[in-house]
């Protein structure tokens, strides 16, 4: 399947070799926004996969830091949002 459509492009990558590399920018870039889109489905806590088992996803950061950087905020003192 791959052989039938890289085909066509082989004659033109031969001719103008340039190409080359505006292919392999344009497939690492691809790779690179689909490695992101993955990491963020499954590392942020605001997309959850699994609703059963935990109602409150939320809940599961509430001591925790949150963000890499946080300048002035001390998270060890207990979490800001409100309890409801």
């Amino acid at each position: 399947m791959f052989a039938r459509i890289a085909y066509p492009m082989l004659p033109q990558l031969r001719r103008h070799p340039q190409y080359l590399m505006l292919h392999g920018m344009l497939a690492l870039g691809t790779s690179m926004a689909t490695v992101y889109g993955l990491r963020v489905a499954v590392k942020e806590p605001e997309i959850t996969w699994n609703h059963h088992t935990n109602l409150e996803p939320w809940n599961e950061y509430a001591n925790k830091q949150y963000k890499f950087l946080s300048a002035g905020r001390d998270y060890s003192a207990g979490c800001p949002a409100p309890k409801y």
